[in-house]
This record gives structure tokens, C-alpha cells and sequence, in this order.
């Protein structure tokens, strides 16, 4: 029995196991496509059961509306130094298309903020695409603040190995 962490009638969210790699994959992948980078994706199932399930590099989990997958969410710990405290990192939420607009985003919140409360932490962060106005007013209309004053930097793999002497 998977472990639920939200129900709702008739919708779910719960916690994944090694068995919803592919299930995870496919969202990746769907997520990929609505952000218009598909060709970014190199992710495997067998890279989702390494460092998903065996390392515990990141958490998932999957909405479901009448026992049916339609969103999942990835998340992962941050560590703020001024909090003293981990937080939590939004790595990723979709709800398939036909799903939207029905309120299910706001339990997938619901449920993130309670695994929040139940870990300690006092934040929750993630990054929204620009261009993306109808996430950005959903956001804000859970109260979510945009952070304008910081810039997101990033290196990437051959930057990494450039900078460790690989």
C-alpha cells in the first residue's frame, strides 16, 4: 500500500516507490514538452531509480484523480544558514492538461506545505518560466512572493569538471 499524503474526494496525493520510475519519467518528459525543452531531457528510469529511490536524492509524489495518475510533484532539501533549518526546493509540478483548472494544483500545494510543516521546515522555493503568466498568477494567488532581487546563476557539467580539474 503506497502512502497517501492528501485524499480528497476522490483525489489522491501520495508517496512514490522504485515501481513509479517510469510513471516519473513520463511526467519528466511531459513537463519537458510544456517548457518547450524536450531535447533537454536525458534522463533515464534507470537514473530516476538510482538517484530518486537509492540515493534519496529528491522525493516525488504523484496526484491521482479517481485512482488515475494526473501531476506529480519533485522536491528536494535546501538548507537556508539564516533559518538554520532545511527547506524545501519545488523542482517540478504538472498536472496533465485536462486536469487544470479544477483546484488540483492547490492540493498539490496543500500537500508539499504539509510535508513542509511535518519536516520543520519554514520555506518553500522554486523558479517559474518568465513566460509562464498563468503559473505565475495561480502562484501568487496562493501567496507566493516573487523574489525579483535574486538572480538564479548555474554551471553545468562541463563548467563542473573545468572548475574540479577533471
Amino acid at each position: 500500500m503506497k502512502e497517501i499524503i492528501l485524499k480528497r474526494n476522490g483525489f489522491t496525493i501520495r508517496k512514490t516507490n522504485i515501481e513509479d520510475s517510469e510513471l516519473i519519467l513520463s511526467y519528466i518528459k511531459k513537463i519537458a514538452a510544456y517548457e518547450h525543452m524536450s531535447d533537454l531531457v536525458v534522463a533515464t528510469a534507470k537514473d530516476i531509480q538510482e538517484t530518486i529511490f537509492k540515493k534519496n536524492q529528491a522525493a516525488v509524489v504523484i496526484a491521482e484523480n479517481e485512482g488515475k495518475p494526473i501531476g506529480f510533484m519533485l522536491y528536494f532539501y535546501t538548507y537556508s544558514t539564516f533559518l538554520g533549518r532545511a527547506n524545501l526546493y519545488l523542482e517540478d509540478i504538472y498536472i496533465d492538461e485536462v486536469h487544470r483548472h479544477k483546484g488540483f494544483g492547490k492540493l498539490m500545494f496543500e500537500a508539499l506545505a504539509k510535508i513542509a510543516v511535518e519536516n520543520e521546515c519554514h520555506r518553500i522555493d522554486w523558479v517559474c518560466l518568465d513566460w509562464n503568466e498563468k503559473s505565475i498568477k495561480f502562484y501568487e494567488s496562493i501567496g507566493a512572493k516573487p523574489l525579483n532581487d535574486w538572480i538564479t546563476f548555474r554551471l553545468q557539467k562541463n563548467e563542473i569538471d573545468s572548475l574540479s580539474n577533471k
